[in-house]
């Protein structure tokens, strides 16, 4: 897919305090990519690709993604589920699982991007919604930027975190920039999480609560790497170096990441 770019909103302000019945109301956003989950199978593969492999992924995870699986990746009754489990195949690494991806099929600057999930349980797990750059404009990570719209870590069940690395903004230093929300029903129940993402800034939201604001500074792509296309990223990985923190209890596999939804709306506002 050609990567797309949105609108930002721009909110007039009248100077009394009061909108003038004149002035243009904002427009509803525009849906322009979305996946309801509506067919039973494999997820689509036109609009999901897969990242594959078992070599920590950085993070010195346990587990191997496997593309094209319908026991680690299927849609069912509506939702995607993406499935944490032992291997019991005898694979070097003890746990499979699948890292979804919209790269090069799902690429957007700017916009709100929406999805509404519930989210596994279990020490040791560590479920993600989030964004990649597609083309990396700016160098390998951090340089490019993440966007973590939803993170959790099993360890810590009724937290989720929004968090923003860049190569100013990182956790390998110490100054990544992000909040949490407390979410006491986040494991039992779907959720909304989003962001919406201006030239200015990042809002993340639950269930349409901000929570926290990235702010662009203005000094260049060190600290705003964002107007660059990037895709989305859905998966769970297992241990690693904060999944793991406090160990793996093997006795909670498998489980599940259900996707309710995702929407990607571009931001505009009438002339």
């Amino acid at each position: 897919m050609t990567p797309r770019t949105f609108l930002p909103i721009f909110v007039l302000i009248a100077v009394c305090g009061c909108a003038s019945e004149s002035d243009p109301a904002p427009e509803a956003p525009t849906l322009v990519w979305s996946d309801e989950f509506d067919t039973p199978g494999l997820p689509d593969a036109s609009k999901w690709s897969y990242d594959v492999g078992d070599h920590g992924w950085g993070n010195q995870e346990l587990q191997n993604y496997l593309a094209d699986n319908s026991e680690t990746a299927r849609v069912e009754d509506g939702q995607l589920i993406i499935t944490a489990s032992l291997d019991a195949s005898g694979a070097e690494k003890e746990y499979r699982s699948a890292r979804m991806v919209t790269k090069n099929k799902g690429d957007w600057t700017y916009g709100r991007v929406e999805v509404r999930a519930q989210l596994p349980r279990g020490r040791g797990t560590w479920p993600a919604i989030w964004m990649l750059p597609t083309t990396n404009a700016y160098g390998g990570w951090p340089n490019s930027g993440e966007i973590d719209i939803m993170e959790h870590v099993g360890f810590d069940p009724t937290n989720v975190h929004g968090t923003v690395h860049t190569q100013s903004f990182n956790h390998m230093t110490g100054t990544q920039k992000g909040n949490a929300r407390l979410v006491p029903s986040a494991l039992d129940s779907l959720h909304i999480y989003a962001i919406e993402w201006y030239e200015d800034r990042i809002d993340f939201f639950i269930d349409d609560a901000p929570y926290f604001t990235f702010t662009n500074t203005g000094n260049g792509p060190a600290d705003w790497p964002f107007d660059q296309p990037f895709h989305l990223v859905l998966n769970i990985a297992v241990g690693g170096a904060w999944g793991g923190q406090q160990g793996v209890d093997d006795s909670v596999f498998p489980q599940e990441l259900r996707v309710d939804y995702v929407r990607i709306y571009g931001l505009a506002i009438s002339e």
